[in-house]
């Protein structure tokens, strides 16, 4: 059977540019067809660059046709989550407030995809501001799953998670503040990478909450993440968080699966866990165990605290972040303003949707003089013993598994009046960001014909070794479908 050339993966697209059996531009050409052929549907791209994509394309053909290939990704069409800069493009982060700002500047990552000759194909849809969990706060419209087009693709990365599925994409890139790659990743049924804090550059990077905000790749397989993640990462002197450039990160050991110790929390296989997706990753964790990995129970008491602790802190950053969104400088300012307090009251008011509105006023009340001892500092407290959770068990295990989300994808319009409910998808992933730790969520199974992923942790710094982990379970898992939209 012939594979449609937008279906490939990185590894096999870079393998039939190298032989000569197809060209960027009928790459790049098959995945913007495909894209405008299912987007009206999906709703994965605010914006494409189809004339920067074919001009990138054709000069990477020539490239290749002198023999000067720039990386394995050269001429492999990649889309973009749009809170990423990109000179000369729209970049609007899902949001009103900037839905005609042109950016000035490419991001650290943007910088790196066209240094190593990738192809941007385009901008995908987010939460606003990444402050979702199902693509439903964009200004831009929600993002169908391409599983079911009635349900949500998981969020806030949700627009580059069903553009991998659907393959309007070999592959994109996201971000992660609290699961917002692992998250849609898992229930699109690909692979979605949150490398460890400070190893990939987030200058460029529209913030949200500057502690946890993570960008890494959403791909078809772990092999591909792989590949992107080692494009991506690095030092950056632009980036006070980045890591120093002799950083372990990119000297990974050899794994052998038969010394490997994998760590099973009690507490996330406790109250709320969907028993059909606790069953997949039970077989999951049946695999690894088939494979020689020792598996030890565990516990993480401290994870309970997660989503509330994470609910102070991020709330205080994103106040703090999206207070430089005012009318003045850039982006979308109110009309009929009297004067300079009404412009900053009037843009805010009619720039921002109401997720944005609530964190930013959550974030102000818990920061306030009188509450942030109360609140933030006690927050920051707990983070700690969170963290403090993670060192100790990885004192006993190599790795540690458990579910990426506790259900299959949800019905549009389900959860996004009731946010606590929302923010309860998000339970499992949220305790890595404020340790800091690398993460990735790995295609498991299917429950009534929807993606289940599999959550696999790591230490600090052991990025390649948790791919490397990834690699090996995704050889000696079955067989999985792709999207029925693809």
């Amino acid at each position: 059977m012939k594979i449609s050339l937008n279906n490939f993966t990185i590894k096999q697209a870079a393998e039939k540019l190298k032989n000569g059996g197809i060209t960027s531009v009928d790459l790049t050409r098959a995945c913007l067809d495909a894209a405008k052929d299912n987007n009206e549907k999906i709703n994965a791209f605010i914006s494409f660059l189809e004339k920067e994509a074919m001009e990138a394309a054709e000069e990477s053909d020539k490239r290749r046709k002198n023999g000067e290939v720039m990386s394995e990704i050269d001429g492999i069409p990649i889309a973009l989550k749009d809170n990423m800069a990109m000179e000369g493009t729209i970049t609007t982060a899902g949001s009103k407030i900037l839905e005609n700002f042109k950016s000035p500047y490419d991001a650290t990552v943007v910088t790196k995809l066209k240094n190593a000759g990738a192809v941007i194909l385009g901008k995908t849809n987010m939460d606003e501001f990444a402050m979702g969990s199902s693509t439903e706060t964009s200004a831009f419209g929600p993002t169908k799953n391409p599983w079911d087009i009635e349900r949500v693709p998981g969020g806030s990365s949700g627009g580059s998670a069903a553009a991998v599925a659907s393959n309007m994409a070999i592959a994109a890139l996201g971000s992660d503040t609290g699961g917002s790659i692992r998250q849609p990743a898992s229930l699109c049924g690909i692979v979605g990478f949150k490398p460890t804090y400070g190893t990939v550059s987030r200058y460029g990077l529209f913030a949200m909450a500057s502690s946890l905000d993570q960008i890494g790749p959403m791909t078809k397989t772990a092999e591909d993440a792989e590949i992107l993640f080692n494009v991506i990462a690095g030092y950056d002197e632009k980036d006070s968080t980045s890591l120093n450039p002799k950083s372990e990160i990119r000297n990974p050991k050899q794994i052998e699966i038969s010394n490997i110790k994998i760590g099973i929390p009690k507490e996330y296989f406790a109250e709320g866990l969907d028993p059909k997706v606790k069953k997949i990753i039970e077989d999951s964790i049946e695999t690894f165990k088939k494979l020689g990995a020792e598996i030890k129970e565990i516990s993480l008491p401290d994870q309970k605290y997660a989503l509330a602790c994470y609910y102070i802190i991020m709330p205080v950053e994103v106040s703090s972040n999206l207070a430089r969104y005012d009318g003045i400088k850039y982006g979308f300012s109110a009309k009929d303003a009297e004067n300079l307090i009404d412009v900053y009251l009037k843009t805010r008011s009619e720039g921002f949707g109401k997720e944005a509105k609530r964190r930013i006023m959550l974030g102000a009340y818990t920061s306030s003089a009188g509450y942030i001892d109360q609140y933030y500092n006690k927050a920051q407290k707990v983070r700690v013993l969170i963290k403090k959770d993670f060192d100790e068990a990885f004192k006993e295990v190599d790795f540690i598994l458990g579910p990426v989300a506790p259900t299959t994808a949800f019905k549009i319009g389900e959860k996004v009046d009731d946010p606590l409910t929302m923010y309860l998808s998000d339970i499992y992933t949220i305790a890595v960001n404020l340790a800091g730790l690398p993460a990735i969520s790995m295609p498991a199974g299917l429950s009534n014909n929807l993606p289940v992923g599999l959550h696999i942790i790591g230490p600090q710094f052991s990025d390649n070794n948790l791919l490397n982990l990834s690699k090996i379970y995704e050889g000696a898992r079955n067989e999985l479908p792709r999207a029925p939209i693809s």
